[in-house]
């Protein structure tokens, strides 16, 4: 039988020893990350208001949240407007159809100015759209390189080359191309898109590419072994083996390029005026008003906020498909 006397005092050591680890994660995982934004937003105050530019104080952390309230309630009546411009069209060829039901009406698009949240859903959808074309070219070659020495051997001086090159210099080359080569009349997709989200795709290849090429060579060579004892087909032997064990490498080289394009996608956007955060923040300082830096300041908050957001996701994507289930979220 066991000994109560001593078995009380060891669960409560036990449970002591539990609420301190448990206070501690909490200090680690909530405190310390709330007293370093705390500590920023005052800094950050107390600098603001020693600033003074051409158009007025440096926007603090109170006038960057009057701006972003702001630019929410301008995209909410926009929505307002555009579902009462789509009601009044429905009732107007309603009206049509029921005096003539053979007459001819017209549907139209409300042609709004994009506000802030849509062009934060433009910035998203070029980024993703460059993305997913560069890591469509970018894995399987890197597959290649890392299988084949001759392969790797043939592209890697061109990797160095053109890795180190800045989106800005690629801009006007892909802006030339895209305008030669698309010249629909009725285009699809406009031409400032297309420079965007290409401009995004060409840096986004390398660290992919690098990454994935780095995880198929180091392959340990059991795994190599076990292939050619099953007599493994080459797409067998990728699919099976390689991928598998180069998961991981793949993934940082993913998150580096997802990173990557949406830093330069600011940058293409405001070059290339497609309609999205890098236009908003060239236009709120060709503006000049009093509230452009305010509202410049809240688009680099969410910028920041949309690409650590991006990373979390592509790590929750890298937990999902990698044997490795304890990927931690850093």
């Amino acid at each position: 039988m066991s000994n109560p006397s001593v078995a009380t005092p060891i669960a409560n050591t036990i449970k002591s020893a539990r609420s301190r680890e448990l206070l501690k994660q909490g200090v680690r995982t909530l405190f310390l990350p709330l007293a370093g934004i705390a500590f920023f937003l005052l800094l950050w105050q107390l600098v603001a208001a020693s600033i003074h530019t051409s158009l007025g104080q440096f926007p603090g952390p109170g006038q960057v949240y009057v701006q972003a309230s702001q630019l929410l309630d301008t995209h909410l009546r926009e929505r307002e407007k555009a579902e009462q411009f789509i009601t009044r069209q429905e009732i107007r060829n309603a009206e049509l159809l029921a005096k003539n039901p053979d007459a001819q009406v017209k549907i139209r698009a409300y042609t709004g100015k994009p506000t802030f949240l849509d062009q934060i859903f433009t910035s998203l959808y070029t980024v993703l759209s460059g993305f997913l074309i560069a890591t469509l070219i970018a894995v399987p070659l890197g597959i290649l390189c890392g299988l084949s020495q001759s392969i790797y051997a043939a592209i890697n001086p061109l990797i160095q080359i053109f890795k180190p090159v800045s989106p800005l210099a690629w801009l006007p080359l892909v802006t030339m191309v895209v305008s030669a080569v698309y010249t629909s009349s009725d285009p699809l997709l406009s031409k400032s898109y297309l420079t965007s989200a290409f401009t995004v795709a060409l840096c986004c290849l390398w660290p992919t590419v690098i990454n994935t090429t780095v995880g198929v060579a180091s392959l340990d060579k059991d795994l190599l072994n076990v292939s050619r004892v099953l007599r493994l087909s080459p797409l067998a032997h990728v699919q099976k083996i390689v991928l598998p064990a180069a998961v991981p490498m793949i993934f940082t080289g993913l998150r580096l390029s997802l990173g990557t394009g949406w830093m330069v996608l600011i940058a293409a956007e405001m070059l290339a005026q497609n309609p999205g955060l890098g236009k908003f923040i060239w236009d709120e300082f060709q503006n000049g008003s009093s509230n452009s830096l305010g509202r410049i300041m809240v688009a680099v908050i969410a910028i920041g906020l949309i690409g650590f957001a991006l990373d979390r996701l592509m790590l929750l994507a890298q937990k999902l498909v990698s044997w490795d289930k304890n990927a931690v979220l850093r």
